[in-house]
């Protein structure tokens, strides 16, 4: 596959040696992420699966800000206010199938993770086989903001950090730097964002082992670690409302932040993303979590939250959302139930698929 020829392309395409490269290349929207897009990588993950020439693929973003942010969320909330979702939902299952693949792909996956990498940004990158993080990284996945629960694999990424590391992350939509994307299990590897050329170059011939072993780092030190003690005593809780008192009550700073983050998001998609957790450490697969991930992201946007959310974020930018119902209290437990049905002849079926 060579070097794609519209440099307006929202993806890049071109091969340096033995190295396919993949660029996300919509740098005004920190390389937000479209269907177009996601049928582009699957088709160049299906070329170069196949091809004998290549031997590592290398996700990178093009601008200086970052990876990728995420899903093209403003496109959800026009699909959805115009056309019920429908769109959207075609969206989720070719992205999900593409982060399935990414997580089995034969051949490492090289995903350079610098600058911000949030969402979408996450699904693309974090299930790769070699993931790098710079002093400049921001990871999240801060759906819960915008009325919407963690996907794209972020429920089964999170379930897998250490304690409740993954509880705190995903309720608050709290960033992350690369010591503690290291620690959280959301990345291998520390290289400076300076030495990245370097380090991308050597891919072109190079086993990436070896390039890793030359480049790789220490990671300065995150923050995390430090907090366990009040994050996993609060979020093992079995109910937000808990946690957010045991949050209260710590008597950590850090701690009643985190209760005051919490408290900002949508009540409703708080609910289902503790669920959406508890769930996922009782799946055996990633496969699994997206399916019940498919499930979850087709319920929510038949609510109202999730247009809000995004209305609020980044349509009118008020960043004043109104939320309904409004208090964690008011959502029950058949509001929550009602995002894990069974899509009647709308499965995923990515588990059935490796059965």
């Amino acid at each position: 596959m060579t070097t794609a020829a519209n440099e307006e392309a929202p993806v890049l395409l071109h091969a340096e040696g033995r190295a396919g490269h993949i660029t996300l290349n919509r740098p005004r929207a920190i390389n937000a992420l479209n269907h177009a897009m996601v049928r582009l990588m699957d088709d160049a993950l299906t070329a170069w699966e196949r091809s004998d020439d290549i031997r590592t693929v290398v996700l990178t973003g093009n601008g200086d800000r970052g990876l990728c942010a995420g899903g093209d969320i403003r496109s959800i909330h026009d699909d959805v206010r115009a056309g019920g979702g429908a769109a959207s939902v075609a969206f989720w299952r070719d992205e999900y199938r593409l982060n399935a693949r990414i997580a089995r792909f034969p051949k490492p996956y090289v995903a350079l993770m610098d600058g911000i990498v949030m969402g979408g940004g996450v699904g693309v990158s974090a299930h790769g086989s070699v993931r790098i993080v710079t002093e400049r990284s921001r990871i999240a996945m801060p759906e819960t903001g915008i009325g919407f629960v963690p996907d794209v694999g972020g429920t089964y990424l999170l379930t897998r950090t250490p304690g409740e590391l993954g509880t705190h992350l995903a309720l608050t939509g709290s960033a992350v730097g690369a010591g503690d994307a290291l620690l959280c299990g959301l990345a291998d590897h520390y290289v400076p964002s300076e030495r990245l050329p370097e380090f991308t170059a050597a891919l072109a011939e190079a086993d990436v082992s070896e390039v890793v072993a030359r480049y790789a780092t220490a990671a300065p030190e995150g923050e995390l670690a430090a907090q366990r003690q009040w994050i996993d005593a609060c979020y093992r809780a079995d109910s937000v409302e808990e946690i957010v008192e045991r949050l209260y009550d710590s008597g950590d700073r850090a701690a009643k932040e985190a209760a005051e983050t919490i408290l900002s998001k949508s009540p409703t998609a708080l609910k289902v993303t503790l669920a959406a957790l508890r769930r996922a450490r009782d799946l055996g697969s990633l496969e699994e979590v997206l399916d019940q991930e498919y499930r979850v992201s087709a319920a929510a946007i038949t609510a109202p939250d999730m247009v809000e959310g995004i209305r609020a974020q980044v349509v009118d930018k008020d960043r004043d959302p109104h939320w309904f119902p409004a208090e964690l209290t008011r959502v029950t437990d058949a509001d929550v139930a009602r995002h894990f049905a069974p899509r009647e002849g709308d499965e995923l079926g990515l588990a059935r698929g490796r059965g």
